[in-house]
């Protein structure tokens, strides 16, 4: 009998044009909000207020939080890069339509571009591949659309596989104009801002920088990547990573910062859009977070609602240096908000 060997995709087997959309389409569930909730204790209020969920979007079912809609779509898009060595960046995301517990996500992945890097004597033979992400509701509505750079190692590490497409897909900057018609135009942003104390859009200041003292520790990585159905061996085994520890899934990281942004600006309705994502270093289990935002622009919306826009650095102290251990850039996230 014919004997199989089940892994992803070395470099050298990918193609440009290739689709991935067999990944199992994913409901999600109450199980899974409970479950996000549990690992990064996120406070956005429409995710855990059921009762100003319903006012301000006018929809009975539970609304999703965006930052776990987006790790679903990250997570089906790991087809191809099974064997990352880790992921570069995000551009250009736009979260389309708010998810609802109850809708069911289903993603498209496209290797748009290949290059590989420079061959070294001393590191092992690796490639980028570009890929676009789109992602989509049960109703055949676009939910999601972004692109995302993993790192890939080849199968031969002498090879030059003469991939050296540029990345020229990517548009250069996000369209703020689509950004702000995300906004969903039927929720009521000044029942909102009527029941919600404390600061709104029109009280953020452009330019205030917001340092959260509170820092977190990372916990749950690979239940994480399991529960959105992440395949990156690096993220489950130790001796697939480069590291010789198994590599903290990135979106990972993104949504503990993104709680801790909540933190500083606590009236938040929703995440819009990334700008872009890029992680600066590598996190591993209990390494420690903490982060900075800042307040880059500010885009009236309707009556006294924006569109702010935000950029968040975060940095990462190693659990195992204890109290001398030096902070590390991780994470340069530029994204945007609604607030009411």
């Amino acid at each position: 009998m014919e004997s199989i060997t089940v892994g992803g995709p070395y470099f050298e087997d990918l193609e440009v044009g290739q689709v991935y959309d067999d990944a199992p389409a994913v409901t999600v569930t109450a199980g899974h909000a409970a479950v996000y909730q549990a690992l990064f204790g996120d406070r956005l209020r429409l995710a855990v207020d059921q009762n100003l969920a319903q006012v301000v979007t006018l929809r009975q079912p539970p609304f999703a939080h965006p930052n776990l809609v987006t790790n679903f779509a990250i997570a089906q898009s790991t087809g191809p890069s099974q064997r990352v060595r880790g992921n570069l960046f995000y551009r250009g995301l736009t979260l389309l339509r708010p998810v609802f517990v109850g809708d069911t996500l289903v993603t498209k992945t496209t290797i748009v571009a290949l290059k590989q890097n420079r061959l070294r004597p001393d590191k092992p033979a690796t490639g980028l591949a570009l890929l676009r992400v789109t992602c989509s509701n049960d109703s055949g509505q676009h939910v999601l659309d972004f692109w995302r750079c993993p790192m890939i190692p080849l199968r031969d590490q002498k090879r030059e596989t003469g991939y050296s497409d540029t990345f020229d897909a990517i548009p250069d900057d996000v369209d703020v104009g689509a950004v702000l018609r995300a906004a969903p135009e039927w929720w009521d942003l000044a029942a909102f801002r009527a029941r919600v104390p404390g600061a709104h859009f029109a009280d953020i200041q452009e330019g205030a920088t917001y340092s959260i003292e509170s820092r977190d520790t990372i916990t749950g990585a690979p239940e994480f990547a399991r529960l959105t159905l992440n395949l990156a061996q690096t993220h489950l085994d130790a001796g697939a990573s480069p590291y010789g520890r198994r590599l903290v899934y990135g979106g990972h990281t993104v949504a503990m910062v993104g709680a801790q942004v909540i933190r500083a600006l606590s009236n938040i309705v929703t995440f819009l859009a990334w700008r872009s994502c890029d992680h600066a270093a590598p996190v591993f289990e209990e390494d420690i977070i903490r982060s900075e935002v800042k307040v880059t622009a500010k885009h009236p919306l309707r009556g006294d609602s924006g569109v702010i826009e935000l950029n968040a650095l975060a940095y990462s102290t190693s659990a195992v240096g204890g109290s001398n251990a030096e902070e590390t850039l991780v994470l340069d996230w530029k994204f945007f908000v609604l607030m009411a």
